[in-house]
């Protein structure tokens, strides 16, 4: 009994390491996206130009972000429907 919880436990440490070794080897190409061009003109612009740079990321940013939170909300509010439609339709046989 004890080894075959031994056992599961290391397959469950194996696919976690695992996991997180492929999600850590996937950000790495999102670190290598600063493009040379990009770079030279933020260093050389002024301060009105960062500004504007900043702005420009935060606007693309933000309804992103709203969508991901709305979705994540209306699933959460909708999580037991389907099951609780499915049991009321079993209880009436």
């Amino acid at each position: 009994m004890t080894s075959c919880i031994c056992t599961s436990l290391r397959r469950r440490n194996t696919r976690l390491l695992l996991l997180a070794a492929v999600l850590l080897m996937a950000s790495v190409p999102a670190w290598s996206q600063s493009c040379a061009l990009c770079y030279t003109q933020a260093a050389q612009s002024t301060t009105r130009f960062i500004q504007a740079l900043r702005s420009g990321i935060l606007i693309l940013v933000i309804p992103p972000v709203f969508m991901s939170v709305g979705f994540t909300v209306m699933a959460y509010r909708k999580r037991n429907r389907y099951h609780s439609e499915q049991s009321e339709r079993n209880n009436g046989w």
